[in-house]
C-alpha cells in the first residue's frame, strides 16, 4: 500500500509540473508591435478624430478592436531614433542617453531592451522596416531595417540591412516591410512565442 501511495505521488507531481509548463507555454502571447512613423492619431478613425469619417482606417480599427488601443499616452520625445528608444528601453532620453536621430549619437544596443528579455524567455524575435538608432540591433534573431539616408531609408527601391547583408530591394517600402514580416512569420518556428516590432517608414 505504501508503494502505491509513493508511486500515486510520484504520478501526480509529473503530472503537474507538466500541467505546468503546459501552461507557462500557453501563456506567452504572440506580439506584433507596429509601429509608423510620424502618424497622428487623427489619421486613425479607431480613435475618433476629424477624420474618422472622411479617411476611414478600417484594418487598423480591427486591429484595434482585437488588440490594445493606448488612449491616453504620450511620447516624452517625439523625435524619430529617440522615441524608438525609449520603446525599447522603457526609459527616457537622458536614461537611455540617444536624445537625438542618427548623427546625434548612437544607440547603446548594450543597454537592457524588452526584445532582448522576450528571447531569453524562448521568444523568436523580428524587427522589420526602420530601426533609425545607428547602432546593430540587439535581441533579434531576425532584422531588416532601412539604411540609406542616417537609416531613414527611401520610399522607392529601399537598401535594407538584411541580418547583416547590405540589399537594394526593389518596390515601395511599405509594402516591401510588411513582405519581409510576413515571410518571417510563415518561416519562423512555429512552435515557439512570437514578437515582431512591424516599423513602417511611412504614415
Amino acid at each position: 500500500m505504501n508503494l502505491f501511495f509513493k508511486f500515486l505521488f510520484a504520478l501526480v507531481m509529473v503530472l503537474k509540473m507538466g500541467i505546468k509548463d503546459f501552461h507557462e507555454k500557453e501563456n506567452k502571447p504572440n506580439i506584433i508591435f507596429i509601429l509608423s512613423d510620424d502618424h497622428t492619431t487623427n489619421a486613425i478613425s479607431a480613435y475618433g478624430g476629424l477624420y474618422k469619417d472622411i479617411a476611414p482606417t478600417p484594418n487598423i480599427d480591427k486591429i484595434a478592436e482585437q488588440g490594445a488601443i493606448l488612449k491616453n499616452a504620450f511620447a516624452t520625445n517625439s523625435i524619430c531614433g529617440p522615441s524608438r528608444a525609449s520603446i525599447l528601453t522603457g526609459t527616457y532620453s537622458h536614461i537611455n542617453g540617444y536624445y537625438k536621430n542618427y548623427k546625434g549619437g548612437v544607440f547603446d544596443n548594450n543597454l537592457w531592451t524588452f526584445p532582448q528579455e522576450l528571447q531569453k524567455s524562448g521568444y523568436n524575435t523580428a524587427l522589420v522596416g526602420k530601426w533609425h538608432l545607428a547602432s546593430e540591433p540587439v535581441g533579434f534573431d531576425y532584422y531588416k531595417y532601412h539604411i540609406s539616408r542616417g537609416q531613414q531609408g527611401f520610399y522607392w527601391d529601399p537598401i535594407y540591412n538584411d541580418n547583416g547583408e547590405e540589399i537594394k530591394e526593389i518596390g515601395y517600402a511599405t509594402n516591401l516591410t510588411t513582405d519581409f514580416a510576413l515571410d518571417w512569420l510563415n518561416k519562423r518556428d512555429s512552435d515557439e512565442p512570437f514578437c515582431l516590432l512591424l516599423q513602417y517608414k511611412a504614415p
